[in-house]
């Protein structure tokens, strides 16, 4: 290939200087690209697979063993890796397997980051080959049914400079010696459990002095936990309760889902240890009260996210109703002076019982006190047209999304067509809303983005035009994929 340089004669891709050529292949995101560039010539295929850091293998490449063979045989600076055999029939062939992992772990020395999905094929003696990824940092293992605490073990031993721990959906993972040594060696920065079924918040206790160093941790359960049963936690206090002795001085992001405790019993003792904070989530943890969100708030000014998912649960001597109430939004009003993104989504709460423990007062205090940019309400039957009143007085609200508010109307979007910065709005599940209230939303802010999903009185016309992005759907969910979607999110929490 020949092109014209600035006195107009032909020069080859041969002739490009190399920082160039890294240049050109930096800028091309992906891989079909990069392999059609490297056919161009000789050169750009030897500087790509130089510059080649990261690969994806999943189904349909096969033999995998003598694949992995001639991939890094080629790609020599290989970090980042991830097979995943989601979606894997036996018409794609084998899947990487121990035998396999071996042969890669010989062959790839650079590699800082691995991510395992779906591999089936995987037990114990694989991941013992792990250790001889000398590098490795950051490990991603998701549906892996055939490991168990063993394997966890030996990569805990022999990846010495592992700092980031993902485990998803490995179900036969239970004893919790491979969560004793990493908490004593003090290497994770990121722990992340989710949805490992034998693994109980207890276990994850025994973390230990870990959470001194972890900047992320997160624990989610598969499962909604019981409300109407009383929970009892005394069993797991008796001789652990140096368990508890740790601080969380470095801890900023923290995601707690599907989970009961109580007071200073469980994984909620984390939101009196953290000083650091800068992203919460709560999504279901039934027995954290208004005392536990004070002191988080007061420890941690520099909190900049928090989303809650609250469902109602019997709280004695105020009835059933969610258990958080304006007293925490006091404190992070009062408290959390760089709090910019709130997400609120309330489950289960009837229109005509008082089941939310916030008001719409309380809501519209935290709007008022707090900067913030991005704003998520779902189920929020206490907020109504006189809130939105108070959100088109929001000067930094950009992005709000509103998802089955079903106190809201067409006034209340009239009211927030004079927000004064508001560029991103979503609207779900809102059948209080016409075509009238969005078009005049639509006619006075001048809309980046705009989501219509489901809103049965708002129709394709009206909002076609209504911003540079326009998303618009109007098909209707089941009664199984509302409840999953309040519960997990759209995707899974």
């Amino acid at each position: 290939m020949r092109l014209p340089n600035q006195h107009g004669c032909a020069i080859s891709m041969e002739d490009l200087p190399e920082a160039l050529l890294g240049e050109i292949i930096k800028r091309l995101p992906t891989t079909s690209d990069l392999n059609s560039l490297s056919l161009v010539s000789k050169r750009l295929y030897a500087v790509e697979a130089e510059l080649r850091d990261a690969i994806y293998v999943g189904c349909g490449v096969c033999p995998v063993t003598v694949a992995l063979e001639s991939l890094c045989s080629r790609f020599r600076n290989l970090c980042k890796v991830e097979f995943n055999y989601s979606g894997w029939t036996p018409n794609h062939g084998m899947q990487l397997g121990n035998q396999g992992l071996r042969v890669f772990s010989s062959c790839c020395p650079s590699l800082t980051d691995l991510t395992l999905s779906f591999c089936s094929c995987i037990d114990d003696s694989g991941l013992g080959f792990l250790a001889c990824f000398k590098k490795l940092m950051s490990l991603r293992l998701k549906a892996l049914p055939k490991i168990t605490s063993a394997g966890l073990l030996s990569v805990a031993v022999g990846c010495k400079s592992l700092s980031a721990l993902r485990l998803m959906s490995c179900n036969n993972v239970h004893c919790v010696e491979w969560l004793e040594y990493l908490g004593k060696s003090g290497s994770l920065e990121e722990l992340v459990v989710v949805d490992c079924a034998r693994i109980r918040q207890f276990d994850l206790l025994k973390f230990g002095s870990g959470f001194m160093k972890v900047q992320k941790f997160e624990f989610q359960n598969s499962c909604l936990p019981n409300k109407f049963i009383k929970f009892n936690g005394t069993s797991y206090m008796a001789g652990s309760q140096s368990r508890y002795d740790f601080c969380s001085d470095f801890l900023k992001d923290l995601t707690l889902a599907r989970i009961t405790t109580e007071e200073q019993i469980g994984l909620c003792c984390l939101l009196r240890k953290c000083k650091a904070l800068e992203n919460l989530s709560l999504y279901y943890v039934l027995g954290v009260h208004d005392n536990d969100m004070i002191t988080m708030a007061q420890s941690n000014r520099n909190l900049r996210s928090i989303s809650l998912m609250l469902t109602p649960q019997d709280c004695e001597g105020y009835g059933y109703r969610t258990a958080l109430t304006d007293d925490s939004l006091k404190a992070l009003a009062l408290w959390c002076p760089m709090l910019q993104s709130v997400e609120l989504t309330f489950f289960g709460c009837e229109p005509d019982w008082p089941e939310i423990g916030f008001t719409q007062e309380g809501l519209v205090m935290l709007i008022r006190s707090c900067p913030i940019r991005d704003l998520k309400l779902g189920g929020a039957n206490i907020f109504d047209d006189e809130g939105m009143k108070a959100l088109s007085c929001a000067r930094f609200l950009e992005s709000l999304k509103l998802t089955r508010c079903i106190a809201i109307t067409d006034v209340g979007m009239h009211f927030l067509a004079r927000s004064p910065s508001l560029i991103n709005l979503a609207l779900e599940l809102c059948d209080g809303l016409t075509d009238d209230g969005v078009v005049e939303v639509v006619r006075a802010r001048k809309l980046e983005s705009l989501t219509i999903e489901k809103c049965s009185q708002i129709s394709l016309k009206a909002v076609q035009d209504g911003a540079k992005t326009v998303h618009y759907t109007d098909d209707r969910p089941s009664f199984k994929e509302w409840v999953d979607r309040c519960l997990y999110g759209p995707s899974g929490v």
